[in-house]
């Protein structure tokens, strides 16, 4: 069982699978401190200084006892702004690889070495039938 494990693990597929989970969970903070740091603070002076990390409701008072129950509708804007340029991000990487995979299709391939000999032996035998 442990050397299928390991034979599972070390497939190819796994591996990217892994980087990318790596990359992306780096990609995910890179993003979220764009968002927060650079994206919202011109958005809160275009609203008159509303800053949307704070927004919430609070939907019961704190009690004795009892903390607020506080919905915090704020950080729910900004994660999906987060996931907004997450996902144009990608988009745009896929894009560019799909377009580079369509270039590489597009170009005529050279014949291989074998099929110029064989070319060569198919043109003798023709001109020695001639």
């Amino acid at each position: 069982m442990f050397q299928e494990f390991k034979k599972f693990a070390m497939r190819g597929n796994v591996m990217d699978m892994a980087v990318g989970v790596v990359i992306g969970g780096a990609f995910g903070k890179i993003v979220s401190s764009f968002v927060t740091d650079i994206i919202m603070p011109p958005i809160s002076v275009l609203t008159g200084g509303v800053d949307f990390s704070s927004l919430a409701v609070t939907l019961k008072k704190a009690t004795v006892g009892h903390e607020a129950i506080i919905l915090h509708y704020g950080a729910f804007i900004n994660t999906i702004v987060d996931f907004v340029i997450i996902a144009f991000a990608i988009f745009i990487v896929i894009r560019q690889i799909n377009r580079f995979k369509k270039k590489e299709e597009e170009k005529p391939k050279e014949p291989s070495e074998d099929v110029l000999l064989l070319r060569e032996i198919r043109d003798l035998l023709k001109s020695k039938n001639s």
